[in-house]
């Protein structure tokens, strides 16, 4: 009887080396994926994850290496190159017309053909089937610039799908998905992973790890710290990899001393869809005071409405004693409100401009004389900054879109920290931030809290909510309908309120 032969892995990287001007991205690191696998790609912003998958992807090449697949290697010059050969990346930022419909986007570039002609029917066919193979929530004929967040991911996945992608890389897909819509992502991965198709899931949350993954490799400083089966490890371990040092994890902040009452929301109305409905609320100098809800219950319309950036139908906005209800976003900040808003690219920056030059935002006055801004001041400005708070970056100089998405948004927390200012507002702090910045910007906000300001913070992360907030409340269809104390805010009775089964 001839012996059978193990079957190849579907991916190994082997000894790969990539340096860049100052930094040594990737140092001698090894990658082994088999068919059907769900690895996860651990490590903190910087340690070198996007630049390996990068050069899995054909957008870069190693210095040293060798990629394989099925046992070959392989050297791509090009995304189109590794497309072709059947891997596929889905990246943090999608690359989708707003404009078109699903199977628009979905066919671009491989479009079906009937006597040189697009076959419209046979695209319709394909993507049609392909979505209702794989349990996907869309529909062929969706304008994608009208879906949600989830569903325009579940586009890029089903773009790979239809290119017969048999290896796929997802960059930190959770990055800006609700709690249910990544439950649906892992749904959708598990699905594609029995079928034989191999996932490498880039992530640096350790609960999805952990629950999605079958094995798991961290990088730290662009080398190999840890790599095992997911059932052989643990938060614990992982997060000491990934940082180089024991993380106190879920750690519950002791309740602050409420003073003064600094922001007071009394009846606010907004129509339309989301709504909120008459609400009102006050958050006390030395007190955080957190949101919970389910995505799209008005979280954001709050948030926007306090900080002046959607106009209100009813209701009265107070900062720090005076009453802002009628006053441009300018006029609000002056009044004493600060804000790091959910968006970062889009809200909370210009990815554009400079890293100092977005530092620079709010503080023009100081930082001109006789009428000029003075460049050497924004840049000295800014440098403290990124130092104070850790951000990684290419100098103060570098285009604040060529920060990793953590690392922007550290930039901006300081920068609205660096303000002073009585009242916070926060939405999504840690959103797409590693473990160990985690526990920097919740010590941060603790610390401001505790220094006498008032902060109203949103986040999709219960955990995070427990961890920060003295008072929660529950925002449900535009109304707040519970109110919990610390230790009230159990996970249950939180998640109970969020579902609408309050009082």
């Amino acid at each position: 009887m001839t012996p059978r032969h193990p079957e190849p892995p579907a991916v190994a990287l082997r000894g790969i080396v990539k340096r860049f001007p100052g930094v040594l991205a990737n140092d001698h690191v090894d990658l082994t994926v088999a068919p059907g696998e769900i690895h996860a790609l651990m490590g903190e912003n910087g340690a070198g994850k996007s630049t390996l998958m990068s050069i899995l992807y054909g957008l870069a090449r190693p210095d040293a290496g060798v990629v394989e697949l099925a046992g070959r290697p392989v050297s791509f010059g090009s995304a189109a190159a590794a497309i072709e050969a059947g891997i596929g990346m889905v990246q943090q930022g999608f690359a989708l017309f707003d404009t078109l419909s699903v199977t628009d986007n979905v066919i671009f570039g491989a479009e079906p053909r009937r006597r040189g002609l697009l076959d419209r029917r046979a695209a319709r066919a394909a993507v049609e089937e392909l979505i209702e193979r794989h349990g996907l929530r869309l529909r062929p004929t969706d304008r994608v610039g009208d879906l949600p967040v989830g569903l325009r991911q579940q586009v890029e996945i089903l773009k790979l799908l239809y290119r017969q992608a048999s290896v796929l890389i997802l960059d930190e897909p959770t990055a800006v998905l609700t709690p249910a819509e990544t439950d649906r992502l892992f749904d959708v991965l598990r699905g594609l992973a029995i079928e034989g198709r191999t996932i490498l899931f880039v992530s640096h949350k350790l609960h999805e790890v952990l629950a999605l993954s079958d094995n798991v490799t961290v990088l730290r400083d662009g080398r190999v710290t840890l790599s095992s089966a997911t059932a052989d490890t643990d938060r614990a371990a992982l997060a000491a990899a990934m940082t180089g040092r024991d993380v106190e994890l879920d750690k519950i902040h002791p309740v602050g001393t409420p003073g003064e009452v600094l922001l007071s929301v009394r009846g606010l109305t907004l129509h339309g869809h989301p709504a909120l409905h008459g609400v009102s609320l006050e958050v006390r100098a030395g007190e955080v005071v957190g949101i919970a809800g389910v995505a799209g219950n008005g979280q954001t319309e709050l948030v926007a409405a306090i900080a002046g950036l959607r106009p209100v139908d009813a209701g009265t906005v107070t900062v720090n004693g005076r009453d802002v209800s009628g006053l441009p976003v300018r006029q609000r900040r002056a009044a004493g409100l600060a804000h790091v808003p959910e968006d970062r690219a889009e809200v909370g920056s210009a990815p554009g401009a400079t890293v100092a030059d977005n530092l620079a935002v709010g503080f023009q006055r100081r930082l001109a004389r006789r009428g000029f801004l003075r460049p050497r001041d924004i840049r000295r400005h800014g440098a403290a900054i990124v130092d104070e708070y850790g951000v990684r970056a290419g100098g103060v100089a570098a285009p604040m879109r060529t920060l990793s998405g953590g690392n922007q948004q550290k930039a901006i927390l300081g920068r609205e920290l660096a303000h002073d200012a009585p009242v916070l507002l926060v939405e999504q702090p840690t959103r797409g931030v590693d473990i160990g910045a985690i526990v920097q910007i919740h010590q941060r906000i603790v610390a401001y809290r505790d220094a006498g300001h008032a902060v109203l913070l949103v986040s999709a992360e219960l955990s995070e909510i427990r961890a920060l907030a003295d008072r929660v409340l529950v925002l449900y269809e535009g109304r707040i309908v519970a109110e919990f104390t610390k230790d009230e805010a159990t996970n249950s009775a939180l998640g109970l309120a969020m579902a609408g089964g309050a009082g």
